[in-house]
């Protein structure tokens, strides 16, 4: 860490929550003015073919505005901004990684399946991350620090503290994603079936999943299609305030802001650190 920078404190982190929250709260409210307003959604679609809308496009601005004026020196990287090289971003120890819309294609087809994601970055560790869902107007934050952790869904102005659940009582919950299956994802779920017990599979969209397990809705959260660091990061520090972890298929966990490309490698989110989802996921040759 630089020497003007120092770790954070539990309630300066607390603080920063409640604010980025606001943040998302507001950048949800000029998605729904997009989601809601008849007529076809206009979609272009980015270099990499991912499809792109004015709601992706105000929410960014209004996101890199607010956080700007938040925290001035902490840098941003949204996944609407221009690219940087990692010889830029490998300079910093703490910054925003924000994507302004996850789930656009849930946006697209008005399923209500789309977040506002906000992370802070501190080294390659997401440690604060705020989930605001438009549609419901739900929030999950979570924040982790020395002197401790803390995952919360807001609903209506009400705090519900999070914890996830045990795994191994009871049959597993795994909950997918609606647009990414394949033939691994169903090798996997009949591993579970056959070595423990599996319960209805549920499939949602966007960071909505990494929070059905950061709430103990869902036990584990296994991806194995491509997603990028801003896709994770901020249900990624929300799970782990709530006593989770994202691992790769190592089982180490997963870190931001380390390499050139910012793709992530296929990972299982899940909610019970201390059950043993190596020996149940992971087929032994």
């Amino acid at each position: 860490m630089s020497k003007t920078e120092k770790d954070l404190q539990a309630s300066e982190l607390a603080n920063w929550a409640a604010e980025v929250m606001r943040i998302a709260e507001e950048a949800g409210t000029l998605i729904m003015e997009v989601y809601t307003a008849e007529g076809e959604l206009e979609v272009e679609h980015k270099s990499d073919d991912s499809p792109l809308t004015l709601a992706d496009r105000r929410a960014h601005l209004y996101i890199k505005k607010a956080l700007t004026q938040l925290t001035p020196s902490i840098p941003i990287l949204s996944e609407e901004s221009e690219s940087l090289p990692y010889a830029q971003r490998s300079t910093w120890q703490r910054y925003w990684l924000v994507d302004p819309l996850d789930g656009t294609k849930e946006f697209i087809s008005r399923n209500g399946e789309f977040t506002v994601n906000i992370a802070l970055i501190e080294g390659s560790a997401a440690i604060l991350g705020v989930v605001h869902v438009p549609v419901s107007k739900v929030s999950y934050t979570g924040f982790l620090s020395p002197q401790g952790r803390k995952a919360s869904k807001w609903q209506d102005g009400v705090e519900t503290e999070l914890s996830t659940a045990r795994a191994g009582e009871q049959p597993i919950r795994v909950v997918a994603s609606r647009r990414h299956g394949g033939e691994r994802l169903q090798a996997l779920l009949g591993r579970i079936a056959k070595e423990h017990a599996l319960a209805d599979v549920i499939s949602i969209g966007s960071s909505l999943k990494m929070c059905l397990v950061a709430e103990g809705s869902a036990d584990v959260y296994p991806r194995l299609a491509p997603t990028s660091e801003w896709d994770t990061a901020a249900a990624h520090a929300v799970l782990c305030a709530a006593g989770g972890d994202i691992v790769g298929l190592d089982f180490r966990s997963l870190q931001y802001n380390q390499k050139d490309s910012l793709l992530n490698p296929e990972f299982i989110a899940l909610g019970d650190r201390d059950f043993d989802w190596k020996r149940l996921l992971m087929p032994t040759k």
